[in-house]
């Protein structure tokens, strides 16, 4: 197995929409609902620091790799979509410095159903994070992802599909990253 050891830097703000069930109070209205709770749409750690799930990053380099639709060299048609899918794992998300209490919200008037071009609409508070940075540790477990594929489908991942809500993928532009270093180990 090798470890990518990735240094990640924002290139766009990253906002998240993290789905949460919080019970309304008695005769409280949506918008009071909405102000109320909106922060609940952040992902915490114990102490209350937003993070970036390890999925979040896990997913991304495995749809960017099924989007280049890169051949693995000498096999034919065969791409490494599937190596990627089957082949990597990101165990730890990214501790952020904002606190779920001081993160500024964006609002927005969106579809109430969520759906793209939906005909009602309301109005919605999301997380927003104007920029990052970390270290993420991408474990490869398929040894035909290589040092130079996997570095790569990462730098593309950081700029065609991105993380978080309204992320290039998904016809927006948040979620944008780009990679200022990679180490490797061998385990």
């Amino acid at each position: 197995m090798k470890i990518a050891i990735c240094k990640l830097v924002s290139r766009s703000p990253y906002s998240q929409s993290r789905h949460h069930a919080t019970d309304k109070l008695d005769k409280e209205n949506s918008g009071d609902y909405e102000k109320r709770t909106w922060r609940e749409r952040c992902n915490t750690t114990d102490d209350g620091h937003i993070f970036i799930p390890p999925m979040a990053f896990a997913n991304c380099i495995k749809h960017a790799a099924k989007y280049l639709s890169i051949s693995v060299p000498g096999e034919g048609k065969t791409k490494y979509t599937k190596h990627f899918e089957a082949g990597i794992l990101v165990t730890e998300g990214l501790k952020l410095p904002e606190n779920k209490e001081d993160v500024k919200g964006e609002w927005l008037f969106v579809p109430s159903d969520g759906r793209r071009g939906g005909t009602t609409r309301v109005s919605k508070c999301f997380p927003l994070i104007p920029e990052w940075k970390g270290t993420i540790k991408f474990l490869i477990f398929d040894n035909k992802i290589t040092e130079e594929i996997f570095t790569k489908v990462l730098k593309e991942a950081g700029q065609l599909i991105g993380i978080g809500r309204f992320r290039p993928v998904n016809y927006g532009y948040y979620g944008r990253f780009s990679v200022e270093d990679i180490k490797w180990e061998e385990q």
